[in-house]
């Protein structure tokens, strides 16, 4: 999927901004309004019960698509029972949830995180109703009850949470990664899953281009590339007034090519337009730039397995934050649909000790620029109504 800097040569000339008039522009495009649950989350003043403050942080969590599909419901005294917003699902390129639910376990232990650091212990019982079939169904998630203050100490990963990124930018080619590095991601995912990582040049160049084709895959099959083109939020006030999705803008030049017309969704859904095909050479550049790779695994592929996954990489995610490392991953060769099965099934042949396991997450590393976080719908708009 494009980035903001790919979108930079679509006008070609800077001309076209000026055009629009510089009026039209506030001094800066940044959608304060959609970034400010990065700022609120944990604050003592504004949200008095432990629960919605440790959820105050879990929403920071990474997700599929930014479709933050998380709801709770906060009518039983010091417990929150988490559900999946079924409409924030991605039929075509995630048609049996899976990624949706691994974004869900994601927010389970940043919320599990945030209450330590609170003091609190959580105790988690999943799918307390039983667990979901090939979707999710309105049954419950998880169910967290949470201890008195000074019931758990603080985890260190939790520092890092504000400036935690899926970073979505070019790796540094002139930096390499050292196997310490990379064994100190793999010092934080749980005894029951499993976890590897590749340096090797061979490996890496195999894995780089298998990438490649997975992308091309999900954006030149019509259905799943409509999926995230009517998820991209273009410019300033779209994003600010939906803070999920894939947000494209934020800058005056941005902004300014959707106002005369260069960067729209026709543009992006068309594969033969100039922004479609922007678009390809800046993500296969990106692609490219992985310095190594990165996968966590399970026996099998449960649901429990799943939601375990999404704890164990918002672990790997914050681990990767506090060594300065980029992380970012590519879920495209992992999805189910028929058209991926073939490159599917060659990266699990291709992943050292991954035959008989399914691959829950894979992503590049490598160092790269920080970045602004993701927007973020406020807590409020993810609790039931009491």
């Amino acid at each position: 999927m494009p980035t903001r800097r790919g979108f930079l040569r679509i006008a070609g000339s800077s001309a076209v901004i000026l055009a629009a008039g510089s009026g039209t522009f506030a001094l800066t495009r940044t959608p304060a309004h959609a970034l400010a649950p990065w700022a609120m989350a944990g604050d003592t003043d504004l949200y008095t019960d432990p629960r919605v403050r440790a959820l105050s942080y879990a929403i920071l969590a990474p997700n599929p698509h930014n479709q933050q599909p998380w709801l709770v419901d906060l009518n039983e005294p010091d417990t929150v029972t988490l559900y999946c917003d079924l409409e924030r699902r991605l039929p075509e390129t995630d048609p049996f949830d899976r990624q949706i639910l691994i974004g869900l376990g994601c927010f389970l232990e940043l919320a599990r995180l945030a209450a330590a650091e609170d003091r609190r212990l959580v105790e988690l019982t999943p799918f307390p109703d039983d667990q979901p079939g090939e979707r999710l169904d309105h049954r419950p998630i998880a169910r967290l009850k949470f201890g008195p203050e000074g019931s758990a100490d603080p985890d260190p990963l939790f520092t890092h949470v504000r400036e935690r990124r899926s970073l979505k930018e070019p790796f540094d080619l002139d930096k390499p990664l050292a196997q310490e590095t990379l064994l100190a991601l793999q010092s934080v995912v749980p005894e029951a899953l499993h976890s590897g990582f590749n340096l090797s040049a061979a490996l890496r160049a195999e894995l780089r281009t298998l990438s490649w084709q997975a992308h091309l895959v999900e954006v030149t099959t019509h259905r799943t590339n409509m999926e995230s083109v009517n998820l991209m939020r273009i410019g300033k006030a779209e994003i600010n007034a939906n803070p999920d999705g894939i947000d494209i803008g934020g800058t005056a030049l941005l902004d300014g090519l959707a106002l005369v017309g260069l960067l729209n969704r026709a543009q992006l859904a068309d594969p033969n337009s100039n922004g479609f095909q922007q678009g390809l050479d800046l993500y296969r550049a990106l692609l490219m730039s992985a310095m190594g790779h990165f996968w966590i695994a399970s026996d099998g592929n449960s649901r429990q397995s799943q939601l375990l996954s999404g704890a164990a990489w918002l672990r790997v995610n914050l681990k990767a934050t506090s060594l300065g490392l980029g992380i970012h991953p590519l879920s495209q060769a992992l999805q189910e649909y028929p058209e991926m099965s073939p490159l599917y099934q060659s990266l699990h042949k291709k992943l050292p000790d991954v035959t008989d396991r399914r691959v829950q997450m894979f992503a590049r590393v490598g160092y790269g620029p920080q970045t602004r976080p993701s927007p973020r719908w406020p807590v409020e708009t993810k609790v039931r109504p009491r």
